[in-house]
């Protein structure tokens, strides 16, 4: 008897377990499973790089208008409220996006490139002096929210409490397979932070991002309260949440091949360094969006088997990134392999991710400034949390000790 009829392969985004090493499935899926049917959680998956990479593009057959998220509760016609534009199709999605980047735009994330690097400065200086801290709560959890909250024009007080609910937002709990509770509640207060905030930008402009969305325009069409309400959830959450973690595993995996990273702090030593290629390894090798959901809108056949329509298709990113018939050496973590290019990690077609230039901005200027001012650093395992998502992978928990220069 074979492996797969002996053992075969299950696949439960929900299970903890999986969380710790989600990576193995992954390599069996794409063997054993390319197109995997998980009838009890209703859905289907797509693991193989080519196949997600061409999902992403099919917006026609693969509809996103259910949104991207595997939980029953966050799944449907709904889902645009907190996802915004990601849970769209064209031409809805087009109208939202191209208004949002109105607002939103280059110029505009290009500006912040100075404050990123005084927060950077501001966070680490307590953190490096402490010799050993918590790289999550005193550093990649406080960067991105708060330059989303600049953005956004959230006061600094209000920050930290608001982070508390994003987190919030993205767990799951063992053996719960929907959004819990928690989640719930946490989403309603931050949408109701939220809509006060808009509420008082109507009443008074300020320069944040939230007037600039007030007042964007096309050809007499603007945007609607409920609209900035759920670009703004996105932002807080995916926009947060996502950088968080991605800085996070930057750490983890520097720390874990220590090899891979010295080059990149003796260059800083002598006053020059370059840490893109560790922010897009760290992208393809362990990125903080695992899993996106699409629905099928007409009968679809992949490896002989046959996929109705109206069912829910799982692509999974984390496992195409990890595609050893596109990346050489898949599973080993080399800093300064040549992959940007093929990175699933923000998707792609109309929806590839609005702020993957903002993600990669915050974590190659945190990172450069961390390389700055340590000559080595090192993770204590034991003291390690990750967060339990069904779409985010990151740690809620990060000890990390360093040697300042």
């Amino acid at each position: 008897m074979t492996e797969a009829l002996v053992d075969p392969v299950v696949f439960n985004p929900y299970d903890y377990h999986f969380h710790d090493d989600p990576y193995p499935v992954y390599k069996r899926l794409r063997e054993q499973s390319p197109i995997y049917h998980n009838p009890d959680l209703g859905f289907w998956a797509l693991s193989r790089h080519r196949d997600v990479v061409e999902a992403f593009k099919d917006g026609r057959r693969l509809s996103s208008a259910n949104g991207v998220s595997l939980d029953p509760a966050a799944y449907g016609p709904h889902a645009h409220y907190v996802m915004s534009f990601l849970a769209m199709d064209d031409p809805r999605h087009m109208r939202l996006r191209q208004l949002v980047s109105r607002g939103f735009t280059p110029r505009r994330v290009a500006e912040l490139d100075g404050r990123i690097q005084q927060l950077s400065r501001l966070h680490l200086a307590p953190a490096l002096a402490a010799g050993e801290f918590d790289a999550i709560s005193d550093f990649a959890g406080k960067l991105p929210m708060d330059v989303i909250s600049e953005l956004m024009g959230v006061p600094e007080p209000d920050r930290a409490e608001l982070r508390r609910m994003a987190d919030l937002v993205v767990h799951r709990e063992d053996g719960v397979q929907d959004v819990p509770p928690a989640a719930v509640e946490s989403s309603m207060t931050l949408m109701t932070y939220y809509k006060d905030m808009i509420a008082q930008r109507r009443r008074s402009r300020t320069e944040d991002l939230t007037s600039a969305l007030l007042d964007a325009e096309i050809d007499g069409d603007k945007l609607s309260d409920a609209e900035i309400l759920g670009f703004m959830f996105l932002m807080v959450v995916a926009g947060n949440e996502t950088t968080t973690k991605l800085l996070g595993n930057a750490l983890y995996w520097g720390a874990r091949n220590p090899d891979q990273v010295a080059p990149l702090l003796d260059d800083a030593g002598r006053g020059s360094v370059d840490v893109s290629q560790w922010t897009e390894e760290t992208l393809r090798y362990d990125t903080s969006s695992q899993i996106i959901a699409r629905t099928t809108t007409e009968d679809l056949e992949f490896y002989g088997e046959a996929v109705p329509a109206g069912e829910k298709m799982l692509l999974l990113v984390g496992s195409a990134n990890r595609d050893s018939d596109v990346f050489e050496d898949a599973d080993e973590y080399q800093i300064g392999r040549s992959s940007t290019t093929k990175l699933a990690s923000f998707g792609g077609g109309v929806h590839f991710c609005l702020g993957a230039h903002l993600a990669r901005l915050e974590t190659n200027i945190a990172l450069a400034e961390f390389a700055r001012q340590v000559s080595g650093f090192e993770v204590d395992e034991s003291g390690i949390e990750r967060v339990h998502s069904t779409n985010v992978r990151g740690f809620a928990t990060l000890p990390v000790k360093v040697q300042v220069r």
